[in-house]
């Protein structure tokens, strides 16, 4: 695109996202991951930078808006609980590694064609300029860095960035005057084009509705997938609250309304939303007076960022970029959970070498398989009465008898589709250790959700107790996890008195329901009841049915 629809993405669309977002502090417009998928989408079907190119831009981004604002209103938002706050952690702190690394040519004063943008041509295209590094770039960026640094440190009520700039500036222009121009040779931002917006109309007809819709489809998620990982990740550093379903609509409008201010395709700006929470922004307004200010500046100081070093700028995006790094955050994960750590350097070793719409999938999709490897394995337990307690409350303890006619598990988490070859393979190998105990009572305190396939699941392992001579019981379960049973009519085939509502409820009537032959020679006694069974008792309608 023309470099003027960058500085057109940064005005409207900003205003309009902020204004009807959810975000308190993250700022819209022209980003280098949105515009590479962008590029690589249209310059197929145009000439890049030509009026029909312009054109197909402005039109996918109508598309890519009335995309998101559908997705919006019908409450897709709630996606936004699948990224993985450890996603969002990789992803941000990639993402700051790839700015100081696009941005370590302007510090070291270098100047050459930067390529396709890897990270790994950054480092590579650096190493073969290192010869021209330009010391005096060099002075101001670090000067930059530290008047940033120091005024955050004595006087963070300024706005620090601002007067680190201005103090970049004038180390350049006092460098330049004491020295010579041509001595310090230090390369400045230019010059931009003194413009407003020009209105503009998609192009929407049949021929550019098939060819434009898989790049909308792509560049729908991918725009939203950027604006919210940012978004969350501003959110929990201020601890403020975040609504999916109406970032997704303030998205879907900015870039709607965009499309008729001639401006491209916009969403979530990590260098802007950074340098947004490092300058003290509290509310969406810091993002609107940005746009607003955006247009008196294009109009009359455009003129002024030909005296911007881009040494001070490269300087100005490292703080921000460091600020995006939680290194506290990232020894805590490290250091509690294994699977987060995992999701932590796979999406941040995707960010850096992946396209970055590909890295915050790649770590979406890792969270829900160790989210699915998860809940498809739930905890199933033994359980034996303790003789220490009283009451005989349940514990788990290996060490103590169990009944040898009634084994006792409880089941943590769901009993579903995903999760029935583990229960169902945990539940037998716990019965054949002991073949003996022929009756098995489950706790279902436990259980979350019962699907159809779990509820076939309970009713055939009925059946099977039944067949060997015992029966299935269960004790405590959820009320709306047994309505799901009577729906389904499962509960009968289980049997409803074999359902107990309380633990004490449960033992007194599947007592009576054991073999009370086994019961006189059982030493375990584990059972209130098995108190009511002397030894060697005389069981007269036992002894009937043995005549």
């Amino acid at each position: 695109m023309p470099p003027q629809y960058g500085l057109y993405t940064g005005m409207v669309p900003a205003i309009i996202a902020a204004l009807f977002g959810s975000s308190w502090l993250l700022v819209s417009g022209p980003t280098t991951a949105a515009s590479l998928v962008l590029f690589s989408s249209l310059s197929q079907h145009a000439v890049p930078g030509s009026q029909e190119y312009v054109l197909l831009a402005i039109t996918v981004t109508f598309m890519v808006g009335l995309i998101q604002l559908s997705m919006g209103l019908v409450r897709f938002g709630s996606l936004v609980n699948f990224i993985s706050h450890s996603v969002v952690v990789g992803f941000t702190t990639g993402a700051a590694v790839l700015i100081i690394a696009s941005q370590l040519k302007h510090f070291l004063g270098l100047s050459y064609e930067s390529g396709q943008g890897h990270i790994q041509d950054t480092f590579y295209n650096l190493f073969l300029n290192l010869n021209q590094i330009n010391t005096y770039a060099i002075v101001v960026g670090v000067i930059t860095i530290a008047a940033g640094i120091g005024m955050r440190l004595y006087k963070p009520s300024l706005p620090s960035m601002i007067i680190a700039m201005i103090v970049g500036g004038l180390a350049a222009f006092a460098l330049s005057v004491t020295l010579g121009k041509e001595v310090v040779n230090i390369a400045v931002v230019g010059a931009m084009p003194a413009t407003l917006p020009p209105l503009s109309m998609p192009s929407i007809n049949l021929t550019n509705i098939k060819i434009l819709v898989p790049t909308a489809l792509a560049m729908a998620l991918f725009a939203l997938v950027e604006a919210v990982s940012i978004a969350r990740s501003l959110a929990d550093k201020t601890d403020k609250d975040f609504d999916g379903n109406q970032e997704f609509i303030g998205q879907g409008l900015s870039n709607i309304v965009g499309s008729f201010f001639s401006s491209y395709v916009a969403t979530g700006s990590f260098n802007r939303s950074g340098m947004n929470y490092e300058a003290g922004a509290k509310t969406p307004l810091a993002a609107v007076f940005a746009g607003l200010i955006l247009i008196p500046v294009v109009l009359y100081l455009a003129p002024l960022a030909g005296y911007l070093p881009k040494s001070t700028l490269a300087g100005i995006l490292f703080l921000v970029a460091w600020r995006l790094v939680d290194p506290a955050h990232i020894l805590k994960i490290f250091r509690t959970s294994f699977t987060e750590s995992i999701i932590v350097v796979s999406t941040f070793l995707a960010t850096l070498f992946l396209e970055l719409q590909f890295a915050i999938l790649l770590g979406i999709m890792i969270s829900l398989a160790i989210y699915l490897n998860r809940t498809s394995h739930p905890h199933i337990i033994a359980r034996v009465p303790d003789p220490y307690s009283p009451s005989r409350s349940f514990t788990t303890n290996p060490a103590l008898p169990e009944c040898p006619q009634l084994k006792i598990v409880r089941i943590d988490g769901s009993i579903y589709f995903g999760a029935i070859h583990h229960v169902k393979s945990s539940l037998h190998e716990l019965m054949n250790t002991h073949p003996e105990q022929k009756s098995l009572l489950i706790v279902g305190s436990g259980i979350n959700f019962i699907d159809m396939t779990g509820a076939e699941l309970l009713s055939n392992l009925a059946h099977e107790r039944r067949e060997a001579g015992g029966d299935l019981y269960f004790y405590d379960m959820k009320e709306d996890i047994c309505s799901h049973f009577k729906f389904l009519e499962y509960l009968l085939d289980i049997g409803l008195d074999n359902i107990f509502i309380s633990k004490k409820e449960a033992i007194a009537e599947i007592f009576n329901r054991l073999d009370p032959k086994i019961c006189r020679r059982c030493k375990a006694r584990i059972f209130l009841e098995c108190r009511t069974i002397a030894p060697g008792a005389r069981d007269e309608n036992t002894d009937l049915r043995d005549d």
